[in-house]
């Protein structure tokens, strides 16, 4: 009971983070499930986004009432992003968990380093034209595909993408990707059930999941317009990196106290990004002012 109680407040931060950056649940929770509770990377996955399909519908309507979404977006990504997701979940339904782990731990280290070096650098590309479906089409295969085999990565790979197209504004890229989520999460589903059977998904961790992410989905399309991006980032990032490095050096037979060194500069090297972060989120709000003024006198 009481595992499932801190994996309904996982969920519910997971949530927060998500429905805030547009990126976070199921790298979250799919590192958490493996990790702390012990789940299969297959089974982890397949709870995560059985939940999903809960928490990015309530997602989604919030979001839709806060006109937080794009629907053309939507409508050219999701369909490619299902058919991604459900290969990406029968891909790793039919894996041996000695040869998933590893897998699965490789694709969300990646993905919460990715998270961090995004937010530190502050990277905020623009192209010339808008994004079309054949650029978006190929990237909802991609990014549902490895959110389905490595348990997440629909928002980390997806939201950089809008966010580079510059039309749209950042709290619209969060929403677009949340709701578009939901046909990812149902195709990625129907996947595990077919490789897996119903019997190989926890559903009680699901539910748990579900639970704590509903009652953050309403908070998270607010928080999209006042939270702190950055230091979300930086943080979840670091947690991610952390987790799975752990996975990743017991797997290959890392030593103790090797391993707990290794933590140690994982850990000074995430409060550094966080400083550092912190300090240029603050010269650009210094900056603005004088830009401002620079303009007036300017006209």
């Amino acid at each position: 009971m009481r595992k499932l109680i801190v994996l309904a407040v996982v969920g519910l931060l997971a949530q927060l983070v998500d429905g805030s950056l547009g990126m976070g649940y199921g790298v979250t929770s799919s590192t958490l499930l493996v990790a702390v509770a012990g789940l299969t990377p297959a089974a982890a996955s397949a709870s995560v986004h059985i939940s999903e399909i809960v928490t990015n519908a309530a997602s989604g309507l919030s979001h839709w009432r806060l006109k937080n979404v794009d629907w053309g977006v939507v409508a050219r990504i999701a369909g490619p992003g299902a058919v991604g997701a459900f290969l990406g979940a029968t891909v790793l339904s039919s894996i041996s968990t000695e040869v998933a782990a590893p897998v699965m731990s490789t694709i969300l280290l990646a993905l919460g380093l990715y998270i961090i070096i995004r937010f530190v650098a502050g990277i905020r590309p623009r192209i010339g034209r808008p994004l079309g479906f054949r650029a978006l089409g190929p990237l909802g295969l991609f990014a549902g595909f490895i959110d389905a085999t490595g348990g997440g990565g629909w928002g980390p790979v997806g939201t950089p993408a809008l966010l580079a197209d510059g039309r749209l504004q950042p709290r619209k890229v969060v929403g677009s990707i949340d709701t578009a989520e939901l046909a990812v999460s149902v195709s990625a589903s129907i996947g595990f059930l077919v490789g897996l059977g119903a019997a190989g998904i926890s559903w009680s961790f699901a539910l748990a999941l579900m639970i704590g992410g509903v009652v953050a989905a309403p908070l998270a399309a607010l928080l999209v317009r006042h939270a702190p991006a950055h230091l979300l980032g930086v943080v979840v990032g670091g947690m991610i990196v952390l987790t799975n490095s752990r996975t990743l050096l017991r797997a290959g037979g890392v030593d103790e106290t090797t391993r707990w060194g290794l933590y140690a500069v994982v850990v000074l090297l995430v409060a550094a990004s966080l400083v550092w972060t912190v300090r240029r989120a603050r010269r650009r709000t210094d900056q603005a002012p004088a830009a401002e003024v620079e303009d007036v006198s300017v006209s």
